[in-house]
């Protein structure tokens, strides 16, 4: 089994906020690969949908815990199926990569963003693979240091914004499948 999760705050405010673009890609995975909808698990505080993809079981995962807290959810999921951070796949926003691209890590640091340091602190690793979408306002072609970045990552996308990401979203739904 393969477990995918996207990073996001639960609250309907910080819906289509660029610190949810975890959220987003994980509902459009689900509608490419025609999963079931999400539903609510209670053990896990997450929303779950699960089907099979390549002959793969598949978890797709949006955790309920605020976006600082979900390496909670994430544990008790792999705890519960049995599983290691080598079949997790976590998508999340990332500032330091200007909007309308995005990068594979694997097995490196949090980079300063709360929501990926508290799944590395929950699973003891740093070693799982990522998919960081950038969300960076971008000037002469690299991102921007922002002071502002909590009030920046909290709003929500433009048009201008959300063209950009749509752009690269099959782009993006290639490269999870890619890594399972």
């Amino acid at each position: 089994m393969k477990i995918i999760v996207g990073l996001g705050n639960p609250d309907e405010k910080y819906a289509n906020t660029r610190h949810s673009i975890g959220f987003e890609i994980l509902s459009k995975l689900k509608g490419a690969w025609d999963f079931p909808d999400f539903e609510f698990n209670k053990k896990f505080n997450a929303e779950i949908s699960k089907s099979s993809l390549a002959g793969k079981e598949v978890l797709l995962v949006k955790p309920q815990t605020f976006m600082n807290l979900s390496g909670e959810a994430i544990g008790k999921i792999l705890e519960f199926y049995k599983l290691t951070p080598d079949d997790l796949i976590v998508i999340h926003d990332d500032l330091d990569i200007v909007l309308g691209k995005f990068k594979i890590a694997v097995d490196s640091g949090s980079a300063g963003h709360n929501g990926v340091q508290n799944v590395i602190e929950n699973l003891g690793t740093q070693k799982l693979k990522r998919v960081r979408i950038g969300i960076g306002e971008e000037v002469a072609g690299a991102p921007v240091c922002r002071t502002d970045a909590h009030d920046f990552v909290l709003g929500k996308f433009t048009e201008e914004e959300l063209d950009k990401l749509k752009k690269i979203s099959d782009d993006i739904l290639s490269a999870v499948k890619s890594l399972l």
